[in-house]
């Protein structure tokens, strides 16, 4: 880490102690007002956005989010007559939010109510015979789709219905040449499309084909002097790549590589004392986004106070047991 890099300088006076009330009113208080600017300007992505605040809530041990309004706002963003979820009510069907909608059905234990057989063919249809996944009808392709698509189908136990080793072929030919991936072939290497590779070939039982120090050599290069890590080269550090970051180097058994005492520095030191919530970094607005992942990455560092996150599906450890799925992650030694 010698040399001239963007970063951030913590402030002494920062928070060093996790702020768990905070957070649950930080958390329960946007949920709540629905009248709010940023509240209405995020209907595009809303039920991305009620999952961030449920798991958010659950990895704080607190679900006080009305459960039957949970399920009757994801069942209002079901298009019937395709089969995926918008990201509201009357939105157009799409990969992200699909997954998103079973992440919450999964959560409050309503999978059984929704049409699995229509959600895992809107999900097969979407596969292009190079493997890659479209988001919608539109015919967008990106490796965040095909981690999508495969984390649907696993949790409707229905993985077997797509073309997997296809659909490992295509995030293969997204390899670069630094060991790490973009969200297509020949595109920039980012952390947010590695965790989703990584993410895919988890689930899809094929980490081996990895290079593994490699690719965790490029997301450790990833750490700055201020302890946070970012998405690429010469950015700013990130809360959210506590996440995305930290969750592939869990997955490929390489965390221990980092300097976890400065993560964790820099993840606290990005909580808004006042009004609970973390932002993207010290000093920045707080947001429901970067909340769940500084939550989720302080989980996987080991908090005491937070149940337990699955490195794979950013879901409670405890509620991918219940559903008995087995994703594959690798030890420190292999």
């Amino acid at each position: 880490m010698s040399g001239f890099h963007k970063d951030v300088i913590l402030k002494d006076d920062a928070p060093s102690q996790l702020l768990l009330s905070k957070h649950r009113e930080f958390i329960l208080g946007y949920a709540k007002n629905q009248s709010s600017y940023e509240y209405v300007m995020s209907e595009w992505l809303r039920a991305s956005g009620v999952y961030w605040c449920l798991t958010a809530l659950k990895l704080l041990n607190n679900s006080d989010l009305k459960e039957d309004d949970l399920f009757e706002f994801v069942m209002s963003c079901y298009n019937e007559e395709k089969g995926g979820f918008g990201a509201s009510e009357n939105h157009d069907p799409h990969l992200l939010y699909t997954l998103s909608a079973v992440q919450i059905l999964a959560m409050i234990d309503r999978l059984d109510s929704v049409d699995r057989d229509k959600v895992v063919k809107f999900v097969v249809n979407l596969q292009q015979t190079d493997g890659s996944f479209w988001g919608d009808e539109w015919g967008e392709v990106d490796t965040r789709f095909t981690f999508c698509a495969f984390a649907t189908l696993v949790l409707l136990d229905r993985l077997h219905e797509c073309d997997v080793e296809t659909g490992v072929q295509f995030v293969l030919q997204c390899k670069n040449f630094d060991g790490a991936f973009g969200c297509v072939p020949g595109s920039e290497s980012h952390a947010g499309q590695v965790f989703c590779c990584v993410g895919a070939l988890s689930i899809a039982n094929k980490l081996h084909l990895l290079d593994i120090d490699q690719l965790a050599w490029w997301l450790c290069e990833r750490q700055l002097p201020s302890g946070g890590l970012n998405g690429r080269p010469e950015k700013l550090p990130d809360v959210c790549y506590s996440w995305w970051v930290l969750s592939a180097l869990k997955i490929i058994g390489r965390t221990h590589w980092l300097d976890k005492p400065s993560l964790i520095k820099f993840i606290l030191a990005s909580q808004d004392e006042e009004t609970g919530g973390f932002a993207d970094r010290p000093g920045d607005m707080v947001d429901p986004f970067h909340t769940l992942f500084g939550l989720a990455g302080l989980s996987l560092l080991g908090d005491q106070h937070l149940a337990k996150v699955n490195p794979v599906l950013c879901l409670p450890q405890s509620l991918v047991d219940d559903l008995g799925l087995k994703l594959e992650t690798l030890s420190p030694n292999s």
